[in-house]
């Protein structure tokens, strides 16, 4: 019966030690929480550097003899928006084509940017990064999905032409490397857009260089406009003063063609 009783003890004493032992061991980490630790944080509202948010008309000393495509508007536009293509290595038959869109820049709004242009416009952008995509939003509800979940680009065969393209992306360090193709060239709707062909793809290497700077590296390559690789850079800063992005259609513009310049006409009563 003693012996009985001490096995018994024992066994208990056993048990305790072994449920005292798988409390004091750490839950394995959650995977997901892992991979969200190791992602870099792009919090914030980011704009172009070089063209910040603002309202304002163009300078009429931009223009040259009322000529949108001048060469004071074009130094104006190639230092400001560097994916607009005043310094692309164009053809020449996209070369005229460039010039000819760009000469009517001044009689069209757009609504938005699109491809590559709402990643180097005038309205500011939101990321939101998750181990599977990132999204980019900017401030006329356009939205980028860059897949980062390993899977491949859809075969050309089954390829959907958008205004936005089709992007895959995988992280190298702190960098966001994303390339893009299938981008449908939109000149009758945004502004400033490079006349690129269907067939451009596009390799964008972006990562933060500073607490509140950004920059991209841009290459793009198209054997039906361009002679060789397009390299651009494209710098951001993060905008302390926003706090939201507001979304909302042309309700409230006042923008106008006086002209060849836009001008800013007083609130509507």
């Amino acid at each position: 019966m003693k012996a009985g009783r001490a096995m018994a003890r024992i066994a208990l004493l056993c048990a305790s030690l072994a449920l005292l032992s798988s409390c004091e061991r750490p839950a394995p980490p959650d995977p997901r929480v892992t991979a969200f630790a190791s992602l870099p944080k792009w919090d914030g509202y980011w704009s172009l550097a070089t063209m910040r948010p603002e309202i304002y008309g163009f300078d009429a000393k931009l223009l040259s003899g009322g000529n949108v495509a001048g060469p004071k508007m074009l130094e104006f536009l190639g230092k400001t928006y560097p994916l607009a293509g005043v310094g692309a290595p164009w053809n020449d038959a996209t070369r005229a084509k460039f010039f000819a869109v760009l000469g009517s820049m001044g009689s069209r709004k757009s609504e938005g940017w699109g491809y590559p242009m709402m990643m180097a416009g005038a309205a500011p952008m939101q990321f939101l990064i998750t181990p599977e995509e990132t999204l980019i939003v900017n401030i006329y509800r356009e939205v980028r999905h860059i897949y980062t979940d390993g899977r491949p680009l859809v075969p050309e065969a089954d390829r959907w032409v958008t205004t936005w393209g089709e992007s895959i992306g995988h992280w190298e360090g702190d960098t966001l490397v994303i390339e893009t193709v299938g981008v449908r060239y939109p000149p009758d709707a945004f502004q400033l857009a490079p006349p690129l062909s269907e067939k451009a793809r596009y390799v964008e290497r972006i990562r933060r260089t500073g607490a509140d700077t950004m920059e991209s590296d841009v290459t793009i390559e198209d054997p039906e406009t361009l002679t060789g690789p397009w390299h651009a850079k494209v710098s951001y800063v993060r905008e302390k003063q926003l706090d939201r992005l507001v979304h909302d259609v042309f309700t409230n513009d006042r923008s106008e063609l006086s002209g060849n310049d836009f001008t800013i006409e007083p609130p509507k009563k």
